[in-house]
Order: C-alpha cells, then sequence, then structure tokens
C-alpha cells in the first residue's frame, strides 16, 4: 500500500515565475525539483573539491587519516590546526553523505 502526501505546496506567485525561468518548467512542483536537485549537485561538487584539498594536504584519504589519528601515536596531529581539519574534514565527509542521499531520492 501506498500512501501519498497530499499536502499543498503554495508558492507566491513570483517565486512560481522565477522557478519557471530558471527551468523552463512550467509546472511549479517539478522546476522546484530541477532547481533543488541542481543545488544539492552544486553543493556536491563544493564539498568533493574540499575534500581534494584536504586529501592533497595530508596525502590520503578521510578513512586512512581517520585511522591514523585514532592510533594517537603521533604528536603533530594533535596541533590545533590538524585537529580543526580533522574535525572540519569529518564534516565534509558527514555532509557529502548526507546530501548523496538527499540527492537520491530527488532523481
Amino acid at each position: 500500500m501506498i500512501l501519498e502526501d497530499t499536502s499543498m505546496l503554495v508558492l507566491p506567485k513570483g517565486t512560481a515565475r522565477a522557478l519557471q525561468d530558471v527551468t523552463g518548467e512550467p509546472r511549479p512542483d517539478v522546476a522546484l525539483l530541477l532547481v533543488l536537485r541542481d543545488a544539492v549537485a552544486y553543493r556536491l561538487g563544493q564539498i568533493e573539491a574540499d575534500l581534494h584539498a584536504f586529501e592533497a594536504k595530508y596525502g590520503m584519504i578521510f578513512d586512512e587519516y581517520r585511522q591514523r589519528w585514532e592510533s594517537e601515536d603521533r604528536d603533530e596531529d594533535y596541533r590545533w590546526e590538524t585537529e580543526r581539519d580533522y574535525l572540519a574534514w569529518e564534516a565534509l565527509v558527514t555532509q557529502k553523505n548526507r546530501l548523496e542521499n538527499v540527492y537520491s531520492w530527488l532523481i
């Protein structure tokens, strides 16, 4: 049994027009989906670039770095800059996974 959401999305006339102008799609619900999909894809591209920057800086992917980090055998891993990078890198990986999941719903 499939339950459909019967709620209605109401958009201001200007927003509906902007969605149509941006996408060329006259149906606001479809246009909104297209814009949302493009926004998520764009953000995923930004995250990938940020991830590549960390990978280049540390010479490894995050999972490898996390294993090294958790081994707690390198004093240089506990400098402020390195710890800040670790937390930012971990947040990017988490956000990427979450957005990839969202993007799969939008296809």
